[in-house]
């Protein structure tokens, strides 16, 4: 069997573009990774990580708070908005927790981010599992055509059987599939985006590309905003050897954004304004 067709992640890296973004991310990591303040207050820069990637990833679902607000906030259901600031927020911080049951079943962890996401909003036969034939979808953001109930089961199978078998595909790569094909299914009745974006920092930290997660990808996807976002994401949705590379670089970008967010933590901690 050749090498694409049992590990066809690895056949994206050779894309054209793909491995400068890989080789410009790892650098970028390295060097936040090597910044003096990581040597002792690594735990401070990890939950300000988990902050602004909540914030990042609740804007691109609609919800653009600044910064402060969020920080602030303390209640977080009272209209639409902020209960998607909530649900950001409970996902990042339970990213961390699932990473050992990521590498065993994947789609037990999706189901378990839509029941952190979506917990005490919608009806609870719907939350947990896949749509079923009919279901609605409340993802207004997100407007590319939507899959079938037997297509999503079968590709949601699919993703996971890639991730069980394993790839010497770089990180970047795998993560950016992993968020643009749950991005392309919305498998759950809502929260699909946020999910979507949650399972590419598991990917990430899982790998040992971002062990103590503070390179929030969510944060560069916000910063470059929503309108590049989605043009990225009609790369990947093609199918193309183009526009995957040009969805997979993009995922490259919002993680060195995220990597310049978190370097601007540890200079603020280190003259000790933060």
């Amino acid at each position: 069997m050749s090498t694409t067709a049992s590990d066809p992640l690895a056949a994206l890296g050779s894309l054209p573009g793909v491995a400068d973004a890989v080789d410009s991310v790892r650098k970028a990591v390295d060097r936040v990774y090597g910044h003096r303040i990581m040597r002792r207050r690594s735990n401070e820069v990890t939950a300000e990580a988990a902050l602004r990637g909540a914030r990042g990833s609740a804007a691109l679902s609609g919800a653009d708070w600044n910064l402060e607000e969020v920080r602030r906030r303390t209640d977080f259901s009272g209209d639409d908005e902020a209960r998607v600031i909530g649900a950001a927020l409970r996902l990042t911080a339970e990213a961390g927790q699932l990473l050992s049951i990521w590498r065993q079943s994947p789609l037990r962890v999706l189901a378990r981010l839509h029941l952190v996401a979506a917990g005490g909003v919608e009806p609870e036969d719907s939350i947990g599992r896949p749509r079923l034939a009919g279901e609605p979808v409340d993802e207004p953001l997100v407007e590319a055509l939507l899959p079938g109930a037997d297509e999503v089961a079968g590709r949601l199978e699919g993703l996971s059987g890639l991730i069980l078998s394993g790839t010497s595909a770089p990180a970047l790569v795998t993560a950016a599939v992993v968020h643009g094909e749950l991005l392309a299914l919305r498998p759950f009745g809502s929260h699909n985006g946020l999910v979507a974006r949650t399972a590419e920092r598991i990917v990430l930290i899982g790998s040992g590309l971002d062990p103590k997660s503070i390179c929030p990808a969510e944060v560069g996807h916000a910063e470059q905003g929503r309108a590049a976002y989605l043009a990225a994401f009609e790369g990947y949705l093609s199918g193309t050897p183009d526009g995957m590379a040009a969805w997979i670089t993009h995922c490259g970008r919002s993680v060195e954004l995220g990597v310049r967010e978190s370097t601007a933590v540890c200079e603020a901690l280190q003259r000790g304004a933060a």
